[in-house]
């Protein structure tokens, strides 16, 4: 089996390569790249291995008229940008001490050596500059079928930095088969290292939970995070029962994945916070809770939320109620939302100003939008409404 791809052939990181390889280094594809390059999936990070220290890849890049940036020197990490992309090359390394997220590592002059200090079988996948795969721990079979497996002892992975056990579920969430379900024993590792949640920053558990909740369908990884007490411990009050229905709603609907639905759609507390969510997401999260529970029809949604937050109320409504949405709901939020109240301060003043005028413009929008939006400024205001 072989890599390929147009971002693979490009001079530019061709020329990258050759800058090691010259000069007598391995260069060597690894993680992610080299994994979604032989599903098919897009591939949005170079990454390469080498034997060459760090030192030497800043003088090599030099020479080769690249500009080499040392944005994890003391990890063995230079970005090199060729072609305006970054790619990062990082020497071979082997941990001598783990602990948490933290471990004091060695560089290594193999890449079975180095293969051994990743998390998965998958990403522990090299590539050749000509395409060449190697597979030093036998993670092919693993990426064909769809596994993930974490390499060699999954406690030891997990000890030696506990996001793993989100980067499990949600990378079960984005490349695992459904069929085959979650490798059982870094299931039960991840279980039984639960209490290393409590160590992580909210930042990186928010980034990974949305990562996985972004998934195409991730109900069996959040299902099985249920099922094994992760999700309470991550989430707490929340459950997954609403998510696969809410993944078949917006399958059928042709709407794209969007974490902060499907955290709504989660329910728990103190999410914004748990999470570390922007303030535009935590307004959209309690914007979408506080209309899920509401009286309002999917046009009266579309006038006060807009499209596509009202598609998500109405989605995450029915998800919740277990009920098909209103077959018209997507005709009426669009209706609403192109909806404009006729009536404008002006038309009430000077008779009406402060408060009493706030009051009755709510009013006259409530009987408007009672109305279906039908009523005009002249029905509104024609039966002495201006006063």
């Amino acid at each position: 089996m072989r890599v390929s791809g147009e971002w693979f052939f490009a001079d530019h990181t061709q020329a990258v390569c050759a800058m090691l390889t010259d000069a007598g280094h391995q260069a060597l594809f690894v993680g992610g790249c080299v994994r979604n390059a032989l599903l098919g999936a897009p591939v949005n990070d170079i990454d390469i291995a080498t034997d060459a220290r760090p030192e030497r890849v800043m003088e090599l890049a030099a020479d080769a008229g690249l500009k080499p940036v040392p944005t994890g020197f003391d990890h063995g990490t230079i970005t090199v940008v060729a072609g305006g992309l970054p790619h990062e090359v990082t020497t071979f390394r082997r941990d001598v001490e783990t602990f948490g997220r933290h471990a004091v590592v060695a560089f290594a002059d193999t890449a079975q050596e180095d293969a051994h200090r990743r998390d998965f079988t998958m990403n522990a996948l090299y590539a050749t500059p000509d395409g060449t795969v190697i597979d030093p721990l036998g993670g092919l079979p693993d990426l064909i079928a769809r596994r993930v497996r974490f390499i060699d002892d999954a406690d030891a992975r997990i000890r030696e930095d506990y996001l793993r056990i989100l980067r499990f579920f949600r990378f079960h969430a984005w490349y695992g088969d459904p069929a085959g379900g979650l490798d059982a024993d870094g299931l039960a590792a991840c279980a039984s290292n639960a209490d290393g949640l409590e160590n992580l920053s909210r930042e990186r558990v928010g980034a990974e939970l949305k990562k996985l909740l972004s998934a195409p369908d991730p109900g069996q990884s959040v299902a099985a995070m249920e099922a094994s007490g992760l999700l309470a411990r991550a989430l707490p009050g929340a459950a997954a029962k609403a998510l696969p229905v809410l993944v078949h709603l917006e399958t059928g609907w042709g709407i794209a994945p969007d974490p902060i639905r499907r955290l709504a759609a989660l329910g728990g507390q103190d999410h914004a916070d748990r999470l570390r969510l922007s303030k535009a997401e935590a307004r959209k999260l309690d914007h979408l809770r506080a209309v899920i529970g509401s009286p309002d029809s999917p046009a009266v949604l579309g006038y006060r939320l807009g499209v596509d937050q009202a598609l998500d109320a109405v989605l995450l409504r029915a998800a919740l109620l277990e009920t098909p949405p209103p077959a018209d709901a997507r005709d009426a939020i669009a209706r609403g939302a192109a909806a404009e109240f006729p009536v404008r301060p002006r038309d009430l003043m000077p008779a009406l100003s402060g408060p009493a005028l706030g009051a009755r413009l709510k009013e006259l929008e409530a009987r408007w939008i009672a109305s279906g939006f039908a009523l005009t400024r002249d029905d509104l205001l024609g039966d002495g409404g201006g006063a």
